[in-house]
């Protein structure tokens, strides 16, 4: 089949980590993953009774016991929030779209030809209204305000992707000329020419050789 253009859906989610619902997370390891009740007994003596508390200078704020997230900065924490969401792939794959997901960062991908953009806009749509019902029911927030959408073709071809917003949920978000993606600077060409990939690699290279002393 002659493919067109392929579209990219890079989801943001708000404090993704912190909003992991441990009774959630518990029952999912043991229905989804088969994990017997000593182990998901372990993971709850692991996740539950932790405390927090802010310092400001020589200020620091009562200590809260934490009801929700996991640990950030562990070797567990991606791993849970992974299999926290797992049912994820399931979900976006039912509407016919490939899914990439790397700890909370997700993505929605799909390709069209060139008749049938509108549709695939609109299949986009309905699928982004169950993950968001899905995130909704399990304690996550999907940020449409950080949510990108990215239209990719041949440099030949680019006057044909759409420009129009998708929407998602409530709010719209209209396709970018290039996103961010795991530290790497995608444009709509995929020709890597993007003047902010070529500027944050020579920041880098700057910030860590401008200051040697020779």
């Amino acid at each position: 089949m002659y493919i067109h253009s392929f579209l990219s859906t890079l989801l943001d989610l708000s404090a993704a980590f912190d909003t992991v619902d441990y009774d959630i997370l518990l029952r999912r390891l043991k229905t989804s993953f088969g994990l017997h009740c000593v182990v998901c007994s372990w993971f709850r003596s692991y996740l539950t009774g932790r405390v927090q508390r802010v310092r400001r200078g020589l200020s620091v704020s009562a200590s809260v016991v934490l009801q929700y997230g996991v640990p950030q900065g562990s070797v567990l924490g991606p791993l849970l929030f992974i299999l926290y969401t797992a049912d994820l792939i399931r979900l976006i794959e039912s509407f016919c779209f490939r899914q990439h997901l790397y700890a909370d960062d997700s993505q929605i991908q799909g390709s069209c030809r060139p008749d049938s953009f509108h549709q695939l806009q609109l299949t986009l749509s309905t699928c982004l209204d169950a993950v968001c019902e899905w995130m909704r029911a399990n304690r996550l927030q999907l940020n449409t305000s950080k949510t990108e959408i990215l239209w990719c073709a041949t440099s030949r071809r680019q006057h044909q992707i759409p420009t129009t917003a998708v929407r998602v949920g409530a709010d719209t978000v209209a396709p970018t000329t290039y996103v961010r993606d795991l530290g790497i600077y995608i444009d709509s060409d995929l020709s890597m020419r993007t003047l902010t990939q070529v500027t944050s690699v020579t920041n880098a290279t700057i910030g860590g050789y401008g200051h040697r002393t020779i």
